[in-house]
C-alpha cells in the first residue's frame, strides 16, 4: 500500500489577513482628512442681515462688502474698476451674468445702493442681496 507524505506548507490558506487592508485605509483616511482642510474655500467675514424671504440663487459673480467698506469680487480684494473688468470679461463668456451681493449688515445704506448701481450700469440685470435666513427660537421649534 502506498502511502504519501503531506506536509503542513501545502495546505489552502482560507484566512484572509486584512491588517494591510486597514493600514492602507487609515493611510488614505489621513490623507484625505489633512487635504480637506485645504480644499475648503476661504471666506471672508461678513455679518449678513437676516429676512425671511430668501431664496437660492444661481450665481456667476460674489461682491462682497466687508463692515469697513472693502470690497471683495470673488473672495479676491477689488475696487469698482476692478468689477467694472471682471464683470466685462465675464459677460464675453457668458451673457446670463448674475451677481449676488453680500454686504455686512454693519455697512451704510449708500455702499450697498453704489454697487447695485454699479452693476445695473454695467449691463447686469439679474443680481440679488445675499441674506441670513432669520434663526428660529426653541419654541418655534417645537411646533
Amino acid at each position: 500500500m502506498a502511502s504519501t507524505m503531506q506536509d503542513d506548507d501545502e495546505e489552502i490558506i482560507s484566512n484572509i489577513n486584512v491588517t494591510p487592508f486597514v493600514d492602507v485605509t487609515l493611510v488614505l483616511l489621513i490623507i484625505f482628512m489633512v487635504t480637506a482642510t485645504y480644499i475648503v474655500a476661504q471666506s471672508i467675514p461678513v455679518d449678513l442681515p437676516e429676512a425671511a424671504t430668501g431664496e437660492d440663487v444661481v450665481t456667476t459673480l460674489a461682491v462682497t462688502i466687508t463692515k469697513d467698506g472693502t470690497m471683495y469680487v470673488d473672495g479676491k480684494k477689488s475696487s469698482d474698476s476692478q468689477l467694472e473688468s471682471i464683470i466685462k470679461k465675464t459677460q464675453g463668456e457668458n451673457e446670463d451674468v448674475r451677481v449676488i451681493i453680500a454686504a455686512d449688515s454693519k455697512v451704510i445704506h449708500g455702499k450697498v445702493v453704489h454697487m447695485i448701481d454699479l452693476v445695473r450700469q454695467l449691463g447686469v440685470s439679474k443680481f440679488a442681496i445675499n441674506i441670513d435666513a432669520p434663526k428660529k427660537d426653541a419654541s418655534e421649534k417645537e411646533k
